[in-house]
């Protein structure tokens, strides 16, 4: 029988092939004394990145090659899919991140009985203008829309309770609002500082132009956040609420045709018209949105719930009925 690994530790690489070596070294001194895998994913990388990865000496070291460049979130959910370990960390390949912060996250994670530690990048060292401030507004902005508290939402260093980063459904670009989805999931979060290091060798794969990314993306998060249970709330409300307001002004136009006012043609008329087909057909849309949900429950045996744990209170047994 296989013995699982206390950590596993996913790493998602895109042409990052000179700092490799370097990052395998300092995540084997951080690792001393920690039954640890390592997991490289390669995003489609068009460099040397797989050769030097092939070259790496030492356990528990696994190569997971994606067919092409699928993006950060998708790389994440292929790393974590195979990792054994009981708790996963991520952390990024192009050393800024500092491996030697792992264990004390998960020793706090395991003492503190945490299911996330999220990294903060203490003294970050990106450049203000097109990094540093962009990443201010936007987690301001997260935290102010999502109410989940954290201070650092970009920083990828994290470590997770295996059952909860198995369960996060990661696509699209959602690695971003990985707090948030674990939210979702009634988990219990933290945050600590971590290092944070400047860029040796390679360029950034990212820029000011992921905004508008953010921003949509931000938007299917409230609606996972809020409504993914009861969609009916917000199509069936906002149906019901432009149904009354073109009910009222066909009313009042009814009013104005009994009164001998000519109200044929008028924009009013068109627009209580519009309403009332908006209103119809969001109702309808929040229905179908209700079928679809059960479906998705009900289809895979999933519970609307989760649950933290179990406990027997007191020493009396229950008594059957007789």
């Amino acid at each position: 029988m296989d013995i699982k690994p206390k950590l596993s530790i996913v790493i998602c690489v895109y042409n990052e092939e000179a700092n490799i070596a370097p990052l395998y070294k300092q995540i084997q001194m951080a690792m001393t004394g920690i039954e640890s895998e390592v997991i490289f994913v390669d995003d489609g990388s068009t460099d040397q990145t797989v050769s030097e990865v092939l070259k790496l000496k030492g356990d528990g070291i696994v190569l997971v090659r994606l067919k092409r460049n699928y993006g950060q979130s998708s790389a994440l959910a292929a790393g974590i899919e195979k990792a054994n370990g009981h708790y996963i960390a991520t952390i990024d390949g192009d050393l800024q991140n500092d491996p030697a912060d792992i264990p004390a996250m998960l020793n706090k994670a395991i003492r503190e009985e945490w299911d996330l530690v999220a990294g903060i990048r203490a003294n970050r060292k990106d450049g203000f203008i097109w990094r540093k401030l962009p990443s201010k507004l936007a987690n301001m902005f997260i935290r102010y829309t999502t109410k989940v508290k954290m201070k650092d939402y970009g920083c990828t260093l994290k470590l997770f309770k295996a059952d909860l980063a198995k369960s996060l459904g990661l696509y699209g670009e959602l690695h971003r609002f990985i707090p948030v989805l674990a939210s979702n999931e009634g988990a219990a979060i933290t945050q600590m500082n971590v290092n944070h290091r400047a860029r040796e060798h390679g360029k950034s794969k990212y820029g000011i132009g992921r905004t508008l990314k953010v921003v949509s993306d931000l938007m299917l998060m409230l609606f996972l956040k809020k409504y993914m249970q009861k969609p009916i709330h917000l199509f069936g409300t906002s149906g019901i609420f432009l149904f009354m307001v073109g009910g009222l002004i066909n009313v009042y136009l009814l009013i104005l045709k009994l009164m001998g006012h000519d109200i044929w043609g008028k924009p009013i008329m068109i627009l209580g018209f519009l309403l009332i087909l908006a209103g119809i057909q969001l109702v309808t849309f929040g229905l179908l949105s209700e079928v679809n949900i059960r479906t998705y429950y009900e289809s895979q045996n999933k519970k609307p719930y989760k649950i933290r744990n179990t406990q027997n209170v007191g020493t009396k047994k229950l008594r059957t009925a007789s």
